[in-house]
């Protein structure tokens, strides 16, 4: 009898790739490379909010984003998970921090970056997301 149930991805299978497979090929260029594919992750699947924004990590099964403080020019988040579903001391964390940043630009309109934290201790990454009010995107239109 076949399962025609919806396919799930194991915890397992979904570390393999993200953090033995595409560590291989990617090689040095892991961080650089997975910060960009997070952007364009982000344009392929906008967040029309931030509650939007913290449901698909949820979704995806990236883990619990929480802002954790908000300023004129940037936010602080914290991206928190079962331990061992983290993989904090082997997981580069710049595709979620690619995702952030382009979904916060698009957002906002102003070239934003953003930067991961690994907290091994606290069992948690922070992302620090910051934008230039002096620097516009051309073609995005602001929801926030």
């Amino acid at each position: 009898m076949l399962n025609t149930s919806s396919p799930t991805i194991s915890p397992f299978g979904y570390e393999i790739i993200r953090d033995y497979i595409l560590s291989s090929i990617l090689g040095k260029h892991e961080g650089d490379v997975l910060y960009w594919a997070g952007k364009d992750l982000a344009r392929k699947f906008p967040c029309k909010s931030q509650d939007e924004l913290i449901a698909f990590f949820a979704d995806a099964c990236w883990g619990n984003l929480e802002l954790i403080k908000e300023s004129k020019d940037g936010r602080i988040f914290q991206l928190t998970n079962d331990p061992e579903l983290l993989q904090i001391g082997l997981r580069s964390f710049r595709l979620e921090a690619g995702f952030i940043a382009e979904q916060i630009q698009q957002a906002k309109g102003y070239l934003t970056e953003c930067y991961d934290e690994k907290r091994e201790k606290q069992q948690n990454v922070m992302f620090t997301v910051k934008w230039d009010v002096k620097e516009r995107i051309m073609n995005t239109v602001p929801t926030e």
